[in-house]
């Protein structure tokens, strides 16, 4: 099953592209990516096998991030089918240089969708490090051609700057990989570079080596998952790419990264380094989660103002998994499930809000927030939705971000760091507060002269993120116990958990 959830959009990316027509091509997309959701969620009920000698491997955090994945992708599919339909091969003008330019060719564009569907499976599939760098690299690969569908100059910038810097992010990852091997060669022996069998050679590591391992795997994959200061990348790419792209490198991109952070943060708690990486995973966590208070306070772009939010909940993310190593070795329960929680809300929430900026853009031809007013007169699904999310991704009650920002508080004040929690609280106030002040003024008022006004909007712009912001409400009102026990499962990072 493994294999097949890898292969099927490798072999969709290559059909896609001999495809001469459009709409079967757009019910390619939706079609396989309804099967690799069903197949993704058929692994809860018939656990897989492990494949390729063991390379592939799904564990309950890889099963999260695959369904997470699948999920999203489904959903930027069926948003796609509306979208590509606006978006008609042939000149067009930029609404803001006033330039010509042509977009790329929905071929290229739908394959590259399917091969980075591929790549973020086989990271979420694989515990092997190796493997896994593979699997980060190629999302890479396979998402700069996305970025640059609109074919103009601010697109070809954001995506060469992308390249850039996260093909230096991944060098780092690289050498990270070479220097965990070193740290594990102090007996001479080799040993094979899974998360499993690393864990189990603790007693014959290198500290020394291992610590330089930590810090290029943690600077490596941080900039991949736009952790500040390496997040420069992600507002441009962010603004500049469609909608549904922006959606998928926020949702599931930045988790595959946080996944490789994951992988690695085990490994340190198993060789009884979990107090040094800790203390580097909750830095940046704050760095992060500084930096976007900073930027999101006063942003005109409501694209990148949900860029700089990626960066906050990255940042949120390492500070849950950086406390959650003090909060079982104080109180000697069980690993707090807060980052967890927090992951899979995150995604499900910002996929469906960087889908409603789509409708805005498209409707109002401006991504600057002081230029749209009036939002609830002109879309008015749109626009509740998007006053639906904006709450939600700033923590809210009853959404679930409110109980894993609320668990993770617990976590500093349970370890007794309470100037942290006092900085926690301070920081998610401001970016509450910056992201509230121009989304209310965009869905009040009256709209610019000119916007026309629709009273029934196409299902394939609302309906995906209806049911995404729909599904994190449902995460925050109740969660079953099923899933209860499957975030413990995650949480626990090789640490015995009683269920």
């Amino acid at each position: 099953m493994l294999t097949t959830l890898i292969v099927l959009p490798c072999l969709a990316a290559l059909v896609s592209w001999l495809i001469p027509t459009h709409h079967v091509r757009r019910g390619l997309l939706a079609s396989v990516a309804g099967v690799e959701l069903l197949l993704a969620c058929s692994t809860w009920i018939f656990p897989p096998a492990p494949a390729w000698g063991e390379l592939l491997n799904l564990d309950p955090l890889g099963q999260l991030v695959l369904t997470l994945t699948c999920l999203l992708f489904f959903a930027a599919s069926i948003y796609a089918i509306g979208y590509l339909k606006m978006e008609d091969a042939g000149d067009r003008i930029d609404l803001f240089q006033g330039l010509r330019f042509c977009n790329a060719p929905e071929s290229t564009f739908t394959a590259c969708l399917f091969l980075f569907l591929a790549a973020a499976v086989l990271v979420a599939c694989t515990q092997h490090l190796g493997l896994l760098w593979v699997g980060i690299e190629t999302t890479t690969l396979a998402s700069a051609p996305l970025i640059y569908f609109h074919r103009h100059k601010r697109s070809l910038e954001a995506t060469w700057k992308y390249l850039i810097i996260c093909s230096v992010g991944i060098a780092f990852a690289l050498v990270g990989n070479l220097l965990l091997d070193i740290s594990m060669q102090k007996g001479n022996i080799a040993v094979e570079m899974t998360v499993s069998a690393l864990s189990e050679k603790a007693f014959d590591v290198h500290p020394g080596w291992f610590k330089a391992a930590f810090v290029f795997l943690l600077v490596g994959y941080g900039t991949k998952m736009g952790v500040a200061p390496m997040h420069t990348w992600l507002p441009d790419a962010h603004s500049e790419a469609p909608s549904l792209v922006s959606a998928l490198l926020s949702g599931a991109l930045l988790n595959c990264a946080f996944l490789g952070i994951v992988r690695i943060y085990t490994v340190s708690l198993a060789i009884n380094l979990g107090a040094f990486s800790s203390t580097l995973l909750t830095a940046f966590g704050f760095i992060s989660l500084l930096v976007a208070a900073i930027f999101i306070v006063g942003q005109g772009d409501f694209k990148r103002m949900l860029a700089y939010s990626s960066v906050e909940h990255m940042g949120i993310l390492l500070i849950g998994l950086g406390a959650s190593h003090s909060i079982t070795t104080a109180m000697g329960s069980r690993p707090p499930q807060g980052w967890v929680l927090h992951m899979m809300s995150h995604s499900l929430i910002k996929g469906g809000l960087f889908m409603l900026a789509g409708n805005i853009l498209a409707r109002y031809h401006t991504k600057s927030c002081h230029d749209v007013t009036g939002l609830f007169r002109t879309l008015p699904a749109t626009g509740l939705l998007w006053l639906a999310g904006i709450l939600a991704i700033t923590g809210t009650p009853p959404f679930a971000l409110f109980s894993s920002e609320f668990s993770i508080l617990q976590s500093l004040l349970v370890t007794r760091n309470t100037t942290l929690a006092v900085i926690y609280l301070v920081l998610l106030g401001i970016i509450f507060a910056g992201m509230l002040t121009p989304v209310l003024r965009m869905c009040q008022g009256s709209p610019p002269h000119g916007t026309p006004t629709l009273t029934h909007e196409s299902l394939w712009h609302v309906a995906p993120s209806a049911v995404l912001i729909g599904l994190a409400l449902a995460l925050g009102l109740i969660l079953p116990s099923w899933l209860h026990n499957v975030m413990a499962q995650a949480a626990r990072l090789g640490i015995p958990v009683s269920l």
